[in-house]
């Protein structure tokens, strides 16, 4: 015995999938291109220990001993990040790593605008440059 019920059939439907337009990835590729390159200045410049770059951080109540340490931290995060394979657990390290460049920055009085706008166009880049 056969039954058949009269119902609508969704589970057939599937989803739509929303495609990014070919300006949309050409723009977050620019977007991931200018935040990756600021913060890989600045991962170099403390690995090389500069000397703007350690004042800085003693400016924010840090150890130049650290320096080198945060560098390096930044250099894997952003190597991270530039990986397609990657790119979100890098754009998490780096929201990890710049909320603490923000803290550190209330914490001594300054402007904290520059980590929330690498932030945003890291965030911009990866959500916009891949069409997944």
């Amino acid at each position: 015995m056969d039954i058949t019920l009269n119902r609508p059939v969704f589970a057939s439907r599937t989803p739509a999938i929303r495609t990014a337009s070919n300006r949309q990835i050409v723009g977050g590729r620019v977007l991931s291109t200018i935040g990756a390159a600021f913060l890989l200045v600045d991962s170099v410049g403390k690995l090389l220990r500069v000397q703007p770059v350690l004042d800085g951080t003693a400016q924010l109540g840090y150890s130049t001993d650290i320096v080198f340490g945060l560098g390096l931290t930044l250099l894997l995060c952003v190597i991270a990040y530039i990986v397609p394979a990657t790119s979100v657990f890098g754009a998490l390290l780096l929201t990890g790593y710049l909320g603490g460049a923000v803290a550190s920055h209330v914490r001594v009085g300054e402007a904290f605008w520059l980590p929330l706008l690498v932030a945003a166009l890291v965030w911009l880049g990866a959500l916009r440059r891949d069409e997944a």
